[in-house]
């Protein structure tokens, strides 16, 4: 199972916010880089990165720099959400070198034009499926459609083969060091082959452990390696292993 390390990014400085709330934020130090350069020598060979600013609606330029640099100085694949909202977002990101992009709030209100961007950008494009009991949440969180979840996937499933992933998160336990949703991931992955990545709440090594057992092809986790809940060496160890 892939493994990719989180890095917040609010003013260009690595944050976590919990379950989504911009009034509950903690900082974690001035620079991101040293952040990614940390999981990198802890063994990551993949980071996930989030503008928390372009994704409420403020500058969407406000993290490029730090993005850049991340980038640069690490040379890893770099999966990027946050704001991705049209196609000149999704240019400029990839000229900044980042190797794979996470549309959300658009992918849900807009799916036609998603997977035509999908289509124009083959592998680089994944959809951000972030749910609240079951139904997709938007604009950084802040609003909840009325579109279920997986129907959701299951329509972006017919309308193109181009697209490279789905990153799930149940919003409940994004932050919150509850463990993810396994029934919600189990759902999501009986209901399309589209690769998903589990998003939000993975929180201990038996969470790990559990999520290669279900033969997820990735997780996405943040909190827990930032507050010593979890040493990403042991986590990659762990991912590393093959399932039953």
């Amino acid at each position: 199972m892939q493994i990719w390390p989180a890095i917040d990014l609010r003013h260009g400085k690595p944050v976590r916010l919990r379950q989504g709330d911009y009034d509950q934020q903690t900082t974690f130090g001035d620079d991101p880089v040293e952040f990614a350069r940390q999981w990198q020598q802890a063994g990551a060979e993949c980071l996930h990165l989030v503008d928390l600013d372009a994704a409420r609606g403020d500058d969407p330029t406000a993290n490029r720099e730090a993005v850049r640099r991340i980038v640069e100085a690490t040379g890893l694949p770099c999966q990027m959400g946050g704001g991705v909202r049209d196609e000149e977002t999704i240019e400029a990101l990839i000229d900044v070198g980042v190797a794979r992009l996470v549309v959300g709030s658009r992918a849900c209100r807009d799916p036609q034009w998603f997977t035509s961007m999908c289509d124009a950008h083959p592998g680089k494009l994944a959809a951000g499926i972030d749910a609240r009991d079951g139904l997709v949440a938007t604009q950084g969180w802040l609003e909840t459609s009325d579109v279920r979840a997986i129907d959701l996937a299951k329509r972006l499933r017919e309308a193109t083969s181009n697209i490279a992933a789905i990153v799930y998160t149940d919003i409940a336990r994004d932050g919150m060091m509850q463990g993810p949703n396994f029934e919600g991931l189990a759902e999501m992955a009986a209901a399309t082959d589209i690769p998903l990545v589990a998003s939000g709440g993975v929180t201990t090594y038996e969470d790990v452990e559990k999520l290669v057992a279900m033969n997820m092809p990735a997780a996405i986790i943040g909190r827990s390696l930032y507050d010593g809940v979890m040493d990403l060496r042991q986590v990659l160890k762990i991912a590393s292993t093959p399932s039953l």
